[in-house]
């Protein structure tokens, strides 16, 4: 995926990408299954959203100069309403995942760390509930 950082002031301001790489760890009782929640239930939630980012650019919403060229040579983005940071963009993953674990009562929360490079990475803790 590629990104800019609008109103930056080293080289992240110019148009470049990333190799992304995301952890999670499910925090949780496991039922009678012998499973906290099914990885395959977990890959159904982020699946989307990883084909939707996958070989796109990823836009602050502010960048108005950058969505005109993308929607005018017709290029996959993605235009959110935040700084395209690794931060921003482990909050945004991590929301969508709250909202759709959440009901799963012996889920107890969860960690995601999302790397933008081997060394550097942000990482979201969620309590969904206390133990």
């Amino acid at each position: 995926m590629a990104h800019r950082l609008l109103d930056h002031e080293s080289g992240c301001r110019n148009m470049h990408g990333h190799s992304y790489r995301m952890e999670l760890e499910i925090e949780g009782e496991p039922d009678e299954s012998g499973m906290i929640v099914d990885f395959d239930q977990v890959s159904k939630i982020l699946r989307p959203l990883i084909a939707e980012l996958d070989h796109s650019f990823l836009c602050d919403e502010r960048d108005a100069v950058l969505i005109a060229f993308l929607r005018e040579q017709d290029m996959k983005h993605k235009v959110v309403p935040f700084r395209t940071t690794v931060e921003n963009l482990c909050t945004y993953f991590a929301g969508h995942l709250q909202t759709a674990l959440a009901p799963i009562s012996n889920v107890q929360g969860f960690s995601m760390r999302i790397y933008e490079t081997a060394r550097n990475s942000a990482v979201v803790d969620v309590k969904l509930r206390e133990e």
